[in-house]
């Protein structure tokens, strides 16, 4: 009898062991059916999250696109910006798809600003932009091949927006695009006051051949990011037949804006003059220009010439541009090709008659400058040199532009998350 109930308490033991193990294994599965369960909404948010932060800068970068855009189509105004209510993106692994739209609105100085709002589920990022204009006078002096700076030279910059101060904070580039061994050239006395930048990916020491007794107060090193090089278009014009002088001096106005297919001075009996007089002047020569001895074209006071030149430039001893104005009232553009040749297609040499020059663009041509006194402007070619003892004094007000500029495009300022 005693041996029975000595059993059946022992039974009742192991009963409750199992009761309560049972408990232990059900409290342990519950708490690892909660654990997995909040690992799966958390997984679930964090790829809300990445998919609506995705969606957001999709949207910025659609902005930045839909306004660059409306610049290459001349379509751009600032009354009629974009934007984009709640849009579709499909983004793998995100359900549902996330969404983003867009608002861009003006800003003071020619920037504009962007808001773009990403939602996925509930998650929701907002990604701020702010733009501004970009042109192609922001560098003293690029080429994709050769640059060469003769002896005793002095590289600097000024501002003719402020022309009483001598010491502006004006940013100085030169460069070239290349990587190729001495397509810099610096003679000795050169001296440049700012940086001189060879291609991306380059070596400075390979690149920049320079003669002793030169000095560069900043930086020898290599460009950021290969640089574009906006292939140019002409406004429609009028055609208009030729420019021709021999021995006068003949105005070009407002009103003679068009498309010629040449000009020619010639200096007999005297030097021929081309006087731009009356305001804004464009003119598109599908040719070349020939000046002859003495020959000159003149940027009045008052005046300013926007020239493209499909052709060559050939300036004979004592001729050239006299730029009676400031840098930016005189602006060359080489019709680029896109994509562009990989040699030069255009000879210009260029002889400045006055202390003032202006912008040059011309990414397909070989460019040859005389000075006679101080060049101030801004310089972009596929080789360059400057062949007598002159000063180059980069202009920081040909970095200012509009949306209606040749060449122009938006770029991010400043970037940030809300």
């Amino acid at each position: 009898m005693d041996k029975v109930k000595v059993g059946l308490k022992s039974r009742g033991s192991i009963l409750a062991l199992v009761v309560v193990s049972l408990a232990l294994l059900l409290i342990i599965g519950a708490a690892l059916l909660t654990l997995g369960w909040d690992a799966r909404i958390y997984s679930i948010r964090t790829e809300a999250d990445i998919a609506a932060r995705c969606a957001a800068d999709a949207g910025l970068t659609e902005a930045i696109a839909v306004m660059n855009d409306s610049l290459a189509k001349k379509t751009f105004s600032a009354g009629n910006l974009p934007q984009k209510p709640d849009f579709g993106l499909p983004l793998q692994g995100s359900e549902p798809a996330a969404t983003f739209k867009y608002t861009v609105t003006a800003l003071p100085n020619n920037e504009f600003g962007i808001i773009s709002v990403g939602r996925c589920n509930v998650a929701q990022r907002t990604v701020w932009g702010r733009l501004r204009l970009r042109g192609v006078g922001e560098v003293g002096v690029l080429v994709r091949e050769s640059l060469t700076l003769w002896p005793d030279t002095t590289v600097d910059g000024r501002d003719s927006r402020y022309p009483l101060d001598q010491q502006p904070e004006v940013e100085v580039q030169i460069g070239t695009t290349s990587i190729a061994p001495g397509m810099v050239e610096l003679f000795s006395g050169l001296k440049v006051d700012g940086d001189v930048l060879v291609g991306y990916g380059g070596d400075p020491t390979i690149v920049i051949k320079e003669q002793p007794n030169v000095t560069v107060t900043g930086e020898k090193s290599t460009l950021d990011e290969d640089p574009e090089f906006p292939p140019i278009t002409p406004p429609v014009l009028p055609d208009m037949g030729m420019i021709f002088a021999q021995g006068k001096t003949i105005q070009v106005g407002p009103a003679q804006s068009g498309r010629y297919n040449s000009i020619v001075l010639k200096n007999m009996p005297e030097p021929a003059k081309l006087e731009i007089v009356g305001g804004h002047v464009i003119l598109y020569i599908t040719g070349n220009i020939n000046l002859g001895n003495g020959c000159e074209i003149i940027i009045t006071p008052g005046a300013s010439l926007d020239l493209y030149v499909s052709g060559n430039i050939k300036s004979d001893e004592g001729s050239g541009f006299n730029n009676r104005g400031l840098p930016p009232d005189l602006k060359l553009w080489g019709l680029a090709q896109d994509p562009l040749p990989p040699d030069a297609q255009q000879s210009w040499d260029l002889k400045a008659k006055s202390e003032f020059f202006g912008q040059v663009y011309a990414p397909e041509a070989t460019v040859t400058v005389n000075a006679q006194n101080v060049l101030y402007g801004a310089f972009t070619a596929y080789s360059f040199g400057m062949k007598s003892k002159s000063d180059l004094y980069y202009d920081g007000a040909l970095s200012v532009v509009n949306p209606n500029d040749p060449g122009v495009k938006f770029v991010l300022k400043r970037w940030g998350e809300e």
